[in-house]
C-alpha cells in the first residue's frame, strides 16, 4: 500500500511483538496535544478583538459582564442585525458606507465581552446577511468587516460555530490571490476557528478546498499572514480531541525474555478508556498532512520561518510540523532530510518562551520518533548536530517547566531504543544523572518516561530477534540506586508503570553478576511489591509477577546461604 501518510511505521523496536508502535506514539502525542490546544480558548479558537487591518475601536471589558448589561447587549445585537439588513437592502447614495458602519456596529457587539452575544446574533438571521457582504466585488471594508464578524461567531460554542457551514465557500475563495492581504488573512482566522472546533468541520473544510489556499499563505514573508495561516493549517490537519489519549501501545519498550508480557499498553489518563480501531481514534484523514507537505513551497516556507522569524511566528510553525511530523511519515521523511532538525535543535538551545519550547520539542520527539532509518542517519554519534541534541534535551530535563521535562524525556526514550552506540552516548552524557534524579523524586508521569529510557539503556537487540542485556549499564543504574524508584512502579496503581517496574525487576533477576540480583530485589521490599499481584485481576500482572517469584524466590532460595 502507497504511503500516502498513514503506513505501518519503519521503527525497529528492540521486542519484536511490540512491533509497529512508533507512529501510534507519536499520533498519540498529537491528541495529547489536540485536547491541551482545545482546552485553551487562545490555541483552539481566537475571538478576534484587533482586525488584521490593525484597526480597533473595540471598547474592551474589563471583566465579566453582569446580566443586565448582557441583556441590553443582546437587545443592541438583535436592532445591530436588523440595522444590517436594511443597510444590504439599501441602494441609494452612501449604500456603501452604510453597510460598512452596520456590520461594525454588530462586530463591535461581537467582540464586546469574553462571552459575546452570538446565540442572538444567530436568532436575528445574522449568519445569512454576512454571507451577503462577502459576494465577490465588494468592497474590501466590506469584506473585512464581515468576515471579522464571523470569525467570532465562529469563535463559540459548538452548535454556533457549525452555523457558519453557509459561509465557509466564500470564506475560502476569498483567500485567493485576489483578494488583499487583510480580507485574507480574516477569512484564515475565521476558518482556523471552525477547523478548532472538531474533525466533523475539518472534513467539510478539507472537502471544499481550504488547505491548498492556507497553504500558500505560508510562503510570503509577511508575519501576521503567515502566522494567522499556520495557526489555522494546525487546527485544520490535527487529529480530534475528544479521543483516547493514551489507550495505545508505547513507543518505547524495554524489553525482557519474559513470556507473559507481550505488548505494553498505554493506560495512564484515558479520556475514554475503550478499545478503538485506528479511524476512531486519529479522525480525519492524515493525508491532509501529507498534502500539505506536498505543496510547492511550503516546506522551505516552514524552514525559512524556523530559522528567520520571531518567537511568536516560530510558535504557529513549530504547531504545523507537530502535526505533520505525528501524522504523516511522509512529511516526517521530507522534514528529516531538510535542515528542520537542526533549525529545531537551535531553537531549543536558545529560546526562553514555554510556548515556543513546547511545539519545538514535541515536533523534535516525533522527528525522531519518525523514520528510524532516515533518524539515525542524520544523528550520527560523534557529529555535533547528535551531540547538541542530547544538550539541549538535557537543558530541557533540568527545566521547571514540567511539560518540558516529561517530552525530553520521551525523546530521549526513541533515541535509547537505537543501536548501541546511542545507548552509551546518552549513558554517557550529562542526561544521566538527571534522569535518575528525576526517577525517584519527579511527579509520576515524568518518572514513568524516565523509566523508559533507563530501561532501554540496559537492553539491545540480539541476533536472534530476543534482547540482550548490557551488563556493564544494568550494573552501574543498579548501583546509582535505581532499583527503588523502578520498585516504586510496581506498587503504583497504574497498570502500565507497574509492568514498566516488573520488566527492569526481572532484568536485575536474570542479568547481575554473581546471582545478586534476587538479595537485591529483596533488600528493596522488591517481593512484596510483587505479592501484590498474586490474585490480581490483570492476567499479563499477575502471571509475570507470580512468574518470578516462583522462578527467583522459591522455595529453595536462600538455602546456600
Amino acid at each position: 500500500m502507497a504511503d500516502d501518510g498513514f503506513s505501518i511505521p519503519k521503527r525497529d523496536p528492540i521486542k519484536s511483538s511490540v512491533g509497529n508502535v512508533a507512529a501510534q506514539r507519536r499520533r498519540q502525542h498529537a491528541v495529547a496535544v489536540g485536547k491541551e490546544r482545545r482546552e485553551s480558548l487562545v490555541r483552539a479558537k481566537r475571538l478576534c478583538r484587533v482586525g488584521t487591518s490593525g484597526q480597533d475601536d473595540t471598547p474592551l471589558d474589563s471583566g465579566m459582564i453582569i446580566e443586565e448589561e448582557q441583556s441590553i447587549l443582546e437587545v443592541q445585537t438583535t436592532s445591530a442585525v436588523e440595522e444590517l439588513k436594511s443597510a444590504v437592502a439599501y441602494q441609494g447614495k452612501g449604500a456603501l458606507q452604510k453597510r460598512v458602519t452596520a456590520l461594525r456596529e454588530l462586530r463591535r457587539l461581537l467582540s464586546r465581552s469574553e462571552f459575546p452575544p452570538i446565540q442572538t446574533a444567530l436568532g436575528a438571521g445574522a449568519i445569512s446577511i454576512l454571507v451577503q457582504c462577502l459576494s465577490f466585488g465588494s468592497p474590501d471594508e466590506q469584506l473585512l468587516e464581515a468576515a471579522w464578524c464571523l470569525t467570532n461567531i465562529a469563535a463559540g460554542k459548538p452548535e454556533e460555530t457549525k452555523a457558519l457551514l453557509p459561509a465557509l465557500p466564500l470564506l475560502i475563495a476569498h483567500l485567493g490571490e485576489k483578494s488583499s492581504l487583510p480580507v485574507a488573512e480574516q477569512c484564515a482566522w475565521a476558518l482556523g476557528n471552525v477547523a478548532g472546533e472538531g474533525e466533523e468541520l475539518r472534513n467539510v473544510l478539507l472537502s471544499q478546498g481550504a488547505l491548498q489556499p492556507l497553504a500558500r499563505m505560508m510562503l510570503p514573508n509577511k508575519g501576521s499572514t503567515v502566522r494567522t495561516a499556520a495557526w489555522a493549517l494546525s487546527n485544520l490537519i490535527k487529529v480530534p480531541n475528544l479521543s483516547p489519549l493514551y489507550n495505545v501501545q508505547n513507543t518505547y519498550t524495554f524489553c525482557i525474555d519474559h513470556s507473559s508480557l507481550e505488548r505494553l499498553q498505554e493506560s495512564c489518563l484515558p479520556v475514554f478508556p475503550v478499545d478503538c480501531s485506528y479511524g476512531e481514534i486519529w479522525g480525519p484523514d492524515p493525508r491532509a498532512a501529507t498534502d500539505l507537505i506536498k505543496v510547492d513551497g511550503v516546506l522551505d516556507a516552514i524552514i525559512r520561518h524556523l530559522k528567520k522569524a520571531d518567537d511568536e511566528l516560530a510558535t504557529e510553525v513549530a504547531w504545523v510540523v507537530v502535526y505533520l511530523s505525528a501524522l504523516s511519515n511522509v512529511a516526517t521523511s521530507m522534514l528529516l532530510k531538510s535542515d528542520a532538525l537542526q533549525l529545531l535543535v537551535e531553537r531549543l538551545a536558545t529560546a526562553s518562551s514555554l510556548q515556543l519550547l513546547i511545539p519545538v520539542l514535541r515536533s523534535l520527539g516525533n522527528l525522531v520518533a519518525g523514520d528510524l532509518h532516515t533518524t539515525f542517519a542524520v544523528l550520527v554519534p560523534g557529529q555535533e548536530i547528535t551531540d547538541k541534541v542530547i544538550e539541549v534535551l538535557v537543558k530541557c530535563l533540568k527545566s521547571e517547566h514540567r511539560v518540558l521535562k516529561k517530552e525530553a524525556a520521551w525523546v530521549l526514550s526513541n533515541i535509547a531504543v537505537g543501536s548501541i552506540e546511542y545507548k552509551q552516548l546518552i549513558y554517557s552524557s550529562e542526561a544521566l544523572p538527571v534522569l535518575l534524579r528525576l526517577l525517584t523524586t519527579a511527579p509520576f508521569d515524568i518518572r514513568k518516561e524516565v523509566a523508559y529510557v533507563l530501561g532501554n539503556l540496559c537492553v539491545a537487540p540480539g541476533g536472534d530477534g530476543k534482547p540482550n542485556l548490557i551488563v556493564e549499564h544494568l550494573v552501574s543504574l543498579v548501583g546509582r540506586g535505581c532499583l527503588s524508584g523502578f520498585i516504586d512502579l510496581v506498587r503504583s496503581a497504574d497498570t502500565e508503570a507497574a509492568k514498566l517496574g516488573l520488566q527492569f525487576m526481572e532484568l536485575v533477576l536474570r542479568g547481575m553478576p554473581d546471582g545478586e540480583g534476587p538479595k537485591l530485589v529483596e533488600q528493596e521490599d522488591g517481593i512484596d511489591a510483587m505479592e501484590r499481584f498474586q490474585f490480581h485481576e490483570n492476567e499479563d500482572l499477575r502471571n509475570m509477577a507470580n512468574g518470578l517469584v516462583d522462578k527467583y524466590f522459591g522455595e529453595e532460595y536462600g538455602l546456600d546461604e
